[in-house]
């Protein structure tokens, strides 16, 4: 058998690529099954978030193109290959801790990727869909980035998509959010993140929109704010200097002529969008509009590479963690054979840890 990872994030696919693959997280199980049945896999799990999607899995051999499997996800037939990394057995493992403790995310050391491959990994418990081999190995990715958290600092500084947001909104306003009206349409944990580091920026007026009426009243009043419906969002917009967009649906909810209506009605007042949904919720052509200036989550990169920089330092410290952890799981998976064969744990001759494999190379995911 062979552990593996395949997939496409931030780093191999612009947002308009991983929008075609998300998966809405009430889909997750039944993509993850006809992952499991279309593939001949022994165990998956599918992790869909912003910025990557992911299948972890077991199997004794993959017949067909990874592309073929990937292309379930797809809302429209596109050319996947490109975008696709492939890592096996030692790599997978790393990949997997390193993805799990938030050191591959665009946001080095944020919180909330721990908690979304934690959820990933219960929806395919829940539906069978894991076993003894992808128990153990995701256990172990929970047990490392505890230790992470515990004994680095990586995660000083913003360690989310929604705290980055938040400082890209500081940034645009000279550091002053008090005077400014935000609204926030999504009132889901993406959301939440957002109102969170907004209050402990001072922010003063807070509007929450929601499809759920009380789900937005209950995130708002936690906040100090105010829900507004959801059918009166564009006109609460009319009023306010920026807009976050952090909704799971699947569709545009602000079009280019709804964002030219609003600056007519606002008088041409610069008005910021900040759409950190995949699939995006706002056209991207909203921001060909004089006086929208319209940043997505891939426009937040600048902000996260000074991150980075900050915390450098104790990346050397996590890697010796994730190295001594999945070494150790290795280990038990395989027996302590030296060859590993009997899970497919051997690395590819000449193979460096967290090298993606070229998909015209040799592959059980060929």
């Amino acid at each position: 058998m062979s552990v593996f990872v395949a997939g496409l994030s931030y780093k191999t696919a612009p947002v308009e690529v991983r929008e075609q693959l998300a998966v809405l997280p009430s889909k997750v199980g039944c993509h993850a099954c006809r992952l499991k049945v279309v593939g001949g896999l022994d165990e998956v799990v599918l992790l869909s978030t912003c910025n990557r999607v992911e299948i972890y899995g077991v199997a004794p051999e993959v017949n067909g193109n990874i592309k073929s499997i990937f292309q379930l996800l797809a809302k429209f037939p596109c050319d996947l290959r490109r975008h696709l990394y492939v890592h096996e057995g030692a790599a997978a493992l790393q990949h997997l801790f390193t993805v799990a403790s938030g050191l591959d995310s665009m946001v080095l050391g944020e919180t909330e990727i721990t908690g979304q491959v934690k959820d990933a990994y219960e929806k395919a418990q829940a539906a069978r869909l894991t076993g003894g081999v992808l128990n153990r190995v995701f256990q172990k990715a929970f047990h490392a980035a505890k230790e992470i958290r515990t004994q680095s600092k990586i995660q000083r500084g913003a360690t989310s998509v929604g705290s980055v947001a938040v400082e890209l909104a500081e940034k645009i306003f000279r550091q002053d959010l008090s005077q400014q009206t935000t609204i926030i349409l999504g009132a889901g944990q993406m959301g939440e993140t957002v109102l969170r580091h907004l209050a402990k920026k001072g922010a003063k007026s807070i509007l929450v929109s929601n499809r759920s009426f009380d789900r937005a009243e209950a995130l708002a009043r936690a906040f100090g704010g105010r829900a507004i419906r959801f059918d009166d969002r564009l006109a609460a917009m009319a009023n306010a200097d920026i807009v976050v967009a952090s909704t799971g649906c699947p569709q545009v909810l602000l079009s280019r002529d709804e964002v030219e209506e609003l600056l007519r009605r606002r008088r041409q007042r610069p008005l910021f969008l900040i759409d950190i949904s995949v699939p995006r919720n706002i056209d991207p052509e909203a921001q060909n509009v004089a006086g929208a200036y319209l940043y997505n989550i891939d426009d937040l990169e600048a902000i996260v590479r000074q991150n980075v920089r900050l915390r450098e330092q104790d990346l050397a410290l996590c890697r010796a963690i994730i190295d001594r952890q999945s070494a150790a799981l290795m280990n038990k998976l395989t027996g302590g054979k030296e060859k590993q064969h009997d899970l497919g744990l051997q690395t590819q001759p000449g193979w460096l840890p967290g090298r993606a494999l070229a998909l015209g190379g040799q592959s059980v995911l060929q």
